[in-house]
């Protein structure tokens, strides 16, 4: 019966989660473009692309801003839909649990979670409404991101104890919660933001790692974290029903801030750093790409007669590296290339985080 029982509530919260994410997604989309909240589609154009692509050769080194002109609107900061879809989600887990199952176990990393979900979404939506990016430094904009840190940090959450390579098992004490945990908060909700803006890109990728998050928590026999990790699957599948190409919404870094800080956050929760920096690898590498620019490229493809192209002649992202890879490849190369491309890198290193788990 008890299994009977928690296999409903586990259907109950991820379909909530999906449906509520849907609703609430094409919400924000009507009151995005009715407030303005919109922003540029820079890899479409609404011309001819042949003939595009030879304004675009002309313009792009000089005035980027004569090209918005011919790119299509898009609501913007959709990620906010996806936190609150998330919150109210999790609420009504806690709901299940307190009056239907009477327990009150994982309360406290629960509602952490709930808090720092909140934290780096509200500072992500401010980024967003503010234009906070353009506006300050990158070494402000990371000790922005340290507040994040703190609800985590207080609790002592995880195991400050951990196995690395060559050294073996260490026990950092305080030093896990008071550095640790921080260093991976800032960088995982920094790092995520990195890769970004092709459609369906920044929610496919969560999908992918949050997937495989969730497999990781049943084979470790962790069920909360198993189904919050589904719950965050399903609330973005909900919203890729809208931002999968063609994108009617963009996440914004109100869903890249909340994405990387959740990354983190099952790392700690899960005792599982190993398989999150191994899942973390393809935005460590985008971050080493992006300082070779001094974090000035821009992710976004330039358009050719054939498709799409490397914006630059150096390689500044794993975007542009899968746009030469694949113009080598194919005659004609489109946004979904870019986007699938980075979904099959990003299963690599799902794979590579699973056969970890078989050297200890």
């Amino acid at each position: 019966m008890v299994g009977v029982i928690e296999i409903l509530i586990t259907l109950i919260t991820l379909v909530f989660s999906f449906a509520l994410t849907g609703i609430i997604t094409a919400l924000w989309i009507k009151v995005a473009k009715r407030k303005g909240l919109v922003g540029y589609d820079m890899n479409k154009t609404t011309k001819q692309p042949e003939l595009y692509a030879r304004i675009e050769s002309v313009l792009w080194d000089k005035d980027k801003s004569l090209l918005l002109n011919d790119k299509p609107k898009v609501a913007e900061a959709g990620g906010i839909a996806f936190i609150i879809a998330l919150t109210l989600t999790l609420f009504l887990y806690v709901f299940i649990k307190t009056f239907i199952i009477k327990s009150t176990t994982h309360y406290i990393e629960i509602l952490t979670l709930i808090v720092t979900v909140l934290l780096a979404g509200l500072l992500g939506f401010i980024d967003d409404i503010l234009g906070w990016k353009k506006g300050i430094a990158g070494w402000q904009k990371l000790l922005l991101t340290l507040p994040i840190a703190i609800p985590l940090a207080v609790i002592n959450a995880g195991h400050s104890t951990m196995v690395l390579p060559f050294i073996g098992s260490v026990d950092f004490g305080l030093l896990y919660p008071l550095l640790l945990v921080p260093l991976a908060i800032i960088g995982c909700t920094n790092g995520y933001n990195l890769l970004a803006g092709y459609n369906g890109l920044e929610a496919g990728l969560g999908i992918i790692i949050f997937s495989a998050f969730t497999g990781l928590f049943l084979i470790t026999q962790q069920p909360y974290l198993a189904l919050i990790s589904g719950i965050i699957v399903f609330a973005l599948l909900g919203f890729l029903l809208f931002n999968f190409y063609p994108a009617k919404v963009f996440p914004g870094d109100s869903l890249t801030y909340a994405l990387g800080s959740l990354i983190a956050i099952f790392a700690v929760l899960g005792n599982a750093e190993k398989f999150g920096i191994i899942l973390f690898i393809p935005f460590i590498i985008e971050g080493i790409l992006k300082a070779r620019s001094k974090f000035k490229a821009e992710n976004f493809a330039k358009q050719g007669p054939y498709g799409l192209m490397p914006p630059y002649k150096q390689t500044y992202s794993l975007t542009h590296a899968a746009l030469k890879l694949l113009n080598k490849l194919k005659k004609k190369t489109t946004e979904l290339d870019v986007v699938f491309s980075l979904y099959a890198f990003q299963l690599v290193f799902v794979i590579l985080g699973f056969l970890s788990l078989l050297v200890r």
